[in-house]
């Protein structure tokens, strides 16, 4: 498996597969083809059918920039990726290069017919199983499994600052989402609402929730924030880290050991399934950041390495089918509240577990359930995958938003 440094990636909202990815295409194409005069994208599947509302031709007018571009969307049948975009460069009317790129979740590209760019291999295990039976080998933990093969704590700060500080900013800015659903702004609104109840378990979730949407109201923005596992989905754990931070008053050492085993988990489902909601629906997305938020707490709370295991199979298994459908192809709605859900119930995940697991033996393995979600994403018809051709996107109507 590949670098944690590859699954949790800083960049602008509002979808890491596309304007995080395809900004990373341009800039590689735009380096590679210095002396062309225009570039051109042509942009198919679901970049096409959504990448309005993912601000996926703005991303990529930015990067090319000053040198004009010129985009346009394309229908496309049988492609290798849902996500497809090919990047030309012209000398006026002499074309001098092209390439056919995918974006296949969480920012990450692969380019037809060059070395893929995601770097080395960096973990010798591919599975749960695998690495489960190492770690009771060696006697080790599974955040000591990350520091065996890598060494990311440096990095991992960064992430977890950047995560507060997305947070921070949503929760600091009102007014109105950008683009024709006219969204307001609520998570400072939630924040209040917590400071005054007097309930501690409601309040718990109200904090919860405020950062969630905190983060994904900056992401629908065009923020920066960070993929956990990709942008629509990166209010997550976010918020828990936020929460524990902050309000538990964790010390910042465990939370970037409850982040390496969040990553992991992560890893695991990107390596063996998918992270990409036009592939996967949005049992990808939200189902996986529901699994590392999962994890990540059930390491916060002191459980063992089954129980882990346990909760962030949890996270998956009961969001499995779930659809990729946003309307109007923004990452607002169902993406922002569904972020705030995922985050209580990462924690339900890893409370289920601590006490489940004393009394019965769970059947349903975390390896188990990412090859089942696999399987089940690649049965989901393709107007349920980010492309905004069923579900919500076509029973709510723009015009009443």
């Amino acid at each position: 498996m590949k670098s944690l440094k590859e699954l949790f990636r800083i960049g602008p909202g509002p979808s890491s597969s596309h304007t995080l990815g395809p900004q990373r295409a341009a800039k590689l194409f735009k380096e590679a083809n210095p002396q062309a005069k225009r570039y051109q994208a042509d942009l198919f599947g679901s970049l096409a059918l959504t990448g309005k509302g993912h601000m996926s031709d703005m991303i990529i007018e930015q990067t090319f920039a000053p040198i004009p571009c010129e985009i346009h969307f394309k229908s496309g049948d049988n492609l290798k990726y849902p996500n497809t975009l090919v990047l030309s460069a012209y000398d006026d009317e002499k074309l001098l290069d092209s390439w056919t790129v995918y974006s296949i979740g969480g920012g990450a590209i692969l380019i037809e017919g060059k070395a893929a760019e995601e770097g080395k291999e960096v973990y010798p295990h591919e599975s749960m199983k695998e690495i489960s039976e190492y770690c009771k080998e060696e006697q080790i933990a599974l955040w000591q499994y990350v520091d065996r093969f890598e060494d990311i704590d440096d990095y991992l700060n960064d992430i977890l600052l950047q995560m507060c500080r997305t947070v921070d900013n949503g929760l600091n800015t009102k007014g109105v989402l950008p683009g024709k659903l006219k969204l307001e702004r609520i998570a400072r609104g939630l924040l209040d609402k917590a400071n005054v109840c007097e309930n501690p378990m409601e309040k718990e979730k109200l904090l919860l929730s405020a950062y969630a949407y905190s983060a994904s109201e900056e992401n629908a923005a065009g923020g920066i924030t960070v993929t956990a596992p990709t942008l629509g989905s990166s209010g997550v754990l976010p918020a828990l880290v936020y929460y524990y931070y902050y309000d538990r008053k964790l010390q910042r050492e465990e939370l970037i050991k409850g982040l390496k085993i969040a990553g992991l988990v992560g890893n695991l489902i990107k390596h063996n399934a998918t992270i990409s909601g036009a592939q996967g629906g949005c049992q990808a997305e939200i189902g996986a950041a529901c699994a590392m938020g999962a994890a990540m707490v059930a390491y916060l709370r002191g459980l063992n390495q089954h129980q882990i295991e346990y909760a962030a199979e949890m996270g998956i298994e009961h969001h499995l089918g779930l659809t990729c459908d946003p309307v109007g192809g923004y990452v607002m709605i169902p993406c922002i509240e569904r972020n705030a859900v995922a985050a209580l119930r990462a924690m339900d995940a890893a409370v289920l577990a601590e006490f489940i697991s004393k009394v019965k033996q769970n059947r349903v393995s975390f390896d188990m359930i990412v090859n089942t979600m696999n399987y089940t994403g690649k049965k989901l018809p393709m107007e349920l995958r980010e492309t905004s051709l069923g579900g919500l996107a076509t029973i709510v109507p723009l015009e009443s938003c």
